[in-house]
């Protein structure tokens, strides 16, 4: 079987059955396709920051992502090791274990939403799924035409602006830029960034705060997590407090979601950014 990843082509025996997948988004992949990896690193965080889809309990922790546990790898034996950018510098020690096939994703400023969707695609192949994959991703179109509807019976054909962001800290934000799947996401919705902003590394640019004083009739979303110490300083702050989006109530928190995931994060995005939305609504 022929399958290509981010570095060309290679030769795969068979379907493998035995499979480790050394970064969140591709732990994603296999678990929307309904393959259940053998080892995934930092599970802790994973059930944190990405949420959805679960992890069975049955998978084992390999360590961090940039230093998963390669003795313990070699214990699962398994028989395809999927890698990404953290683990580039690994691969030819990789390589002694299992083979291994790189998916480098939100890497400089490629159109990361086109870019997971074609690794589902890959991965479906390799793991004899990709009828699989193509339910999925239709179902997904469909959510989104569906979540689209939502917003339109709440707000009216005209949508809103919207910013969707991360804190950085008390000072700064994490803006999603044209290339991000979040952007892909918010057009998907029928939304209109408030900021739109060129491509970038990782599909993220850092702003300070005082830079979203010119949203004055838009929305603003920021992913959690954010415990609610870090909403109360912030709440505290004479300059968020100052901000228009906070001064009209167009400010919320949505669920945590990963913005770095693979192809299905994006549903729950739009999932996360809506039911966000709703609860604020005019």
């Amino acid at each position: 079987m022929t399958v290509i990843d981010s570095l060309g082509e290679h030769q795969l025996n068979d379907h493998p059955k035995r499979i480790v997948a050394l970064n969140w988004d591709l732990a994603e992949q296999l678990l929307e396709l309904g393959v259940t990896p053998v080892g995934v690193p930092n599970i802790k965080d994973y059930t944190t920051w990405v949420v959805r889809p679960e992890i069975p309990t049955s998978v084992e922790d390999l360590g961090t992502r940039a230093e998963p546990n390669l003795q313990k790898l070699a214990e699962l034996k398994p028989d395809l090791i999927l890698a990404a950018s953290p683990q580039k510098d690994l691969i030819p020690r990789l390589q002694t274990i299992a083979p291994v096939l790189y998916y480098e994703s939100y890497e400089g400023q490629a159109d990361s939403a086109q870019e997971v969707i074609s690794h589902f695609k890959s991965i479906a192949k390799i793991v004899d799924k990709s009828d699989v994959a193509e339910q999925k991703l239709n179902a997904m179109a469909a959510r989104f035409s569906e979540l689209n509807k939502q917003l339109t019976t709440a707000f009216g054909d005209t949508l809103p602006e919207v910013l969707a962001m991360r804190f950085a800290n008390q000072t700064a934000v994490y803006v999603y830029t044209e290339n991000s799947t979040t952007n892909y996401v918010l057009k998907q919705l029928g939304l209109t960034p408030a900021m739109p902003l060129p491509a970038q590394h990782w599909g993220i640019s850092q702003k300070r705060i005082t830079d979203l004083q010119h949203i004055k009739n838009g929305y603003v979303i920021y992913f959690g997590p954010f415990s609610d110490a870090q909403k109360a300083q912030l709440n505290k702050s004479m300059l968020w407090k100052a901000m228009p989006f906070v001064r009209n109530g167009h400010v919320n928190e949505a669920e945590s979601v990963w913005n770095y995931g693979g192809a299905m994060s994006m549903q729950y995005i739009a999932e996360s950014i809506t039911k966000s939305l709703l609860e604020i609504k005019p």
